[in-house]
């Protein structure tokens, strides 16, 4: 089977692994950003016998969807490489995503009860395939991809409740604490006196 290239594009037949059904789906790894076509690179079914899998290299667990990864990246990459990790996250886990943000307005993105379950659906993702190639998650490709949808949908978002309160609060708390020592000290003082006059 031929790799993908830049300028290549590939198709393949995809096992919906929740919709069970077959697709067609095509894709390209377009450097310019055509993420548009949504696709789970699952199923190489034709190629295996009996439906059972054969890949040369461990993989995370024996479960059907993560079989498939695995040879998926077996009959592209050879090996579970990070290569093949940047292709899945970028056509499952991203694309995915994006969609999702997609649908959202540009205000809903910075409040966090509308993204919440977004963000957790693509660190769970993100994990779930680094998992089924035994590649360590968190690692250097999550943390560019997080990285890249901060600055991509969330740069905007402001953080008023994080940053220092007005420069007039600052000086308020902290000139009142220091104006009440000289007042405590007379009161101790003038008590002290009366004290020891009586």
């Amino acid at each position: 089977m031929p790799r993908c290239t830049q300028t290549k594009t590939c198709r393949f037949i995809i096992h919906g692994h929740q919709l069970g059904k077959a697709h067609l789906y095509r894709f390209s790894s377009d450097m310019n950003g055509a993420l548009g076509f949504i696709g789970v690179f699952l199923s190489f079914l034709s190629d295996t016998p009996n439906g059972e899998f054969t890949v040369p290299f461990a993989c995370g667990n024996d479960t059907h969807r993560c079989m498939h990864i695995c040879d998926f990246c077996n009959h592209l990459y050879g090996a579970p490489t990070m290569d093949c990790l940047s292709t899945l996250f970028s056509h499952l886990c991203l694309s995915a995503f994006e969609s999702s943000m997609a649908s959202l307005s540009s205000t809903d993105w910075c409040i966090w009860g509308n993204v919440r379950g977004l963000y957790s659906n693509l660190s769970h993702c993100t994990e779930e395939m680094s998992d089924c190639l035994l590649i360590p998650w968190p690692n250097q490709l999550v943390e560019e991809t997080f990285v890249d949808i901060h600055s991509r949908f969330f740069h905007d978002c402001p953080t008023e409740e994080l940053s220092d309160p007005p420069p007039v609060i600052v000086l308020a708390l902290v000139i009142i604490p220091i104006c009440l020592i000289p007042v405590m000290v007379s009161i101790v003082v003038f008590k002290t006196k009366n004290g020891d006059g009586s």
